[in-house]
């Protein structure tokens, strides 16, 4: 049974709040944890007609939802034990592909904003241009590929500030967002996309363990954006 087809039946007031004020900042309790955290450094689930949990990375999925966070640990602990069953208080199933469909969906949350902010002209590829945009402060993010050479990687320096460098991403991953077969290097300049696609990049970040920024600067720029 499609999730989609029969969504009518799981629609909450959160699902609508979520829906109506995307950038609202909200906390909720980590399941895993027991942590309050805000939600912009979360996963949210729901359970779906099948009765099987759902990652909405999007937040647009109608029904009562559970968070955790997006910590590997977070996230493993609560697949493993599934407390989804504890919180929901019936048997929820776990699809085996959960962990990496999880990961996946934020990835591609993570691309989409960056072409988004390629097509607005709010980002930009290549050694050069990256260096070019840095050197005159106009690059508010830098984006550098978690695999490529680390001795080319250290010749740009990120922009001043908390959490502007994202390295969670892949040469080809990376590549995706700019309609190339890869990308080591990349900047995003001010606009109304930047504070959302850090937030996403920690997301990505925390689930492949990847420390890109510190505890501090996560805390501090889940609050940021408004």
């Amino acid at each position: 049974m499609s999730y989609q087809k029969n969504k009518s039946l799981f629609i909450t007031k959160e699902s609508a709040c979520l829906k109506k004020n995307p950038t609202k900042i909200i906390e909720r309790r980590c399941i895993s944890t027991g942590s309050i955290m805000n939600t912009k450094s979360m996963v949210r689930f729901v359970v779906g007609p099948d009765g099987g949990a759902v990652p909405d990375v999007f937040c647009k999925l109608p029904g009562k939802g559970m968070w955790v966070s997006s910590k590997k640990s977070s996230l493993e602990r609560a697949l493993r034990k599934n407390l989804f069953s504890v919180v929901s208080k019936k048997p929820v199933l776990i699809n085996n592909n959960l962990s990496k469909q999880i990961e996946k969906s934020i990835l591609k949350k993570l691309l989409n904003l960056i072409s988004l902010a390629r097509k607005a002209n709010q980002a930009i590829a290549g050694f050069e241009k990256v260096k070019g945009l840095l050197e005159t402060d106009r690059a508010v993010l830098l984006i550098q590929a978690s695999d490529g050479s680390p001795r080319e990687k250290s010749r740009l320096r990120p922009p001043v500030g908390a959490g502007t460098l994202i390295n969670c991403l892949k040469m080809q991953e990376l590549g995706l967002a700019f309609g190339r077969e890869s990308v080591i290097h990349a900047a995003i300049t001010r606009g109304g996309l930047h504070k959302e696609i850090t937030l996403e990049a920690l997301r990505l970040g925390g689930i492949r363990e990847i420390q890109g920024h510190s505890s501090a600067q996560k805390e501090r720029i889940a609050h940021e954006r408004q």
